[in-house]
């Protein structure tokens, strides 16, 4: 193990977006908003370096998972505070950011990996029980918790009663606990890269010390992403309404902000031939957004007496449904191409044109 200096500017930019966004309390000029804009996206880049820094340390697959639920319990963070803030469409925001996680991670983050890698390598290849496992959960989560609302009879269309609230949200936390434990205990080698190691592989192992400092970094750098992420959706919300697009798209916009850490380190570590990596980061990210958000919310609904919807609407069922099926028969025989992932992204475009365009 080595001290590795991290790089001056992984640590500056978050702290220079803590000092801008406590400036918003007494400037609010569109000059520093643009200045909050561009801190936003390089706490993003600095959060991914920082997160490599320590998957580098505790090694795969506890790297991606770290990465994973940070960024989750940030997003939680994010959803939970906006509703308790109260306005327009608070009932479908959790609905909506979460649906929106869900097709930017399943459709675009892996549809752009593998279209990338299948550019570069031709053929990639991945453990095929790993992926196997994180897609049943997946798809028995999604089903439990955005399309089954809408076929219960006990509250409105869409809506869960506060007991079945509990037993999703009870159900949600035993699935993807069990993903967990799979992942780091029992088959933990279904996670590990399949290919032989790479040159970056072999790289000096960061020593305790360098690893702390960016576990710190990392969790500074992903409460900037969100604390702008919130501060700028009031402006973001603007926009989207007056072109008249649907109050959805703001859930969809705020999702790929919060995302963006996730998704650049598992296009990093694709274009590195650490395609397993990458799907560990993308499935496990997927998973770990709607397996730890919806009992999150549903508790806050509970204790708050505070209706929330989380059906999803026929048209989103549908792109749901055929987002899952395309990429379970995608990730169905161990190697990637370039086919699959121009699919995913025709159907990504789709989801956005269709929320856009309902």
């Amino acid at each position: 193990m080595k001290n590795i200096q991290l790089p001056k500017w992984t640590m500056a930019i978050p702290a220079a977006a803590i000092l801008a966004y406590l400036l918003t309390g007494v400037n609010d000029s569109i000059y520093l908003k643009l200045i909050l804009a561009t801190l936003l996206i390089g706490s993003v880049i600095a959060s991914v370096h920082h997160a490599e820094v320590i998957a580098h340390r505790v090694g795969e697959p506890y790297g991606t998972i770290i990465l994973a639920i940070a960024i989750t319990t940030i997003e939680v963070g994010l959803i939970v505070s906006l509703m308790l803030a109260g306005g327009d469409g608070v009932k479908e925001l959790a609905r909506d950011t979460v649906f929106a996680a869900v097709m930017i991670i399943i459709t675009a983050i892996v549809g752009i990996c593998l279209l990338s890698g299948g550019i570069k390598f031709k053929e990639q290849l991945y453990k095929l029980q790993g992926v196997n496992a994180a897609l049943i959960t997946l798809m028995a989560i999604v089903v439990l918790t955005l399309i089954l609302p809408n076929y219960t009879t006990t509250k409105p269309v869409g809506e869960y009663s506060t007991s079945q609230l509990i037993f999703v949200s009870l159900v949600s936390v035993v699935l993807y606990g069990g993903f967990i434990f799979m992942q780091t205990v029992r088959h933990r080698d279904y996670f590990l890269p399949k290919a032989a190691a790479s040159a970056e592989e072999h790289a000096e192992v960061p020593n305790n010390p360098t690893a702390t400092a960016s576990f710190i970094f990392l969790l500074l750098s992903l409460v900037v992403v969100v604390l702008l992420a919130k501060l700028l959706s009031k402006d973001i919300e603007s926009i989207v309404l007056d072109l008249g697009a649907p109050q959805s798209v703001v859930g969809v916009i705020i999702a790929a902000i919060v995302l963006l850490p996730e998704g650049l380190a598992a296009y990093r570590a694709v274009k590195a031939d650490r395609l397993q990596t990458s799907l560990n980061l993308a499935l496990g990210s997927a998973l770990a957004s709607i397996g730890l958000t919806i009992p999150a919310v549903a508790m806050v609904s509970i204790f708050t007496s505070m209706p929330i919807v989380l059906g999803i609407d026929t048209s989103s069922t549908v792109l749901l449904l055929l987002a899952m099926v395309t990429i379970m028969f995608s990730l169905a025989t161990g190697k990637t191409n370039v086919q699959q992932g121009i699919v995913l992204l025709v159907i990504f475009a789709s989801y956005l044109f269709y929320t856009v365009v309902p």
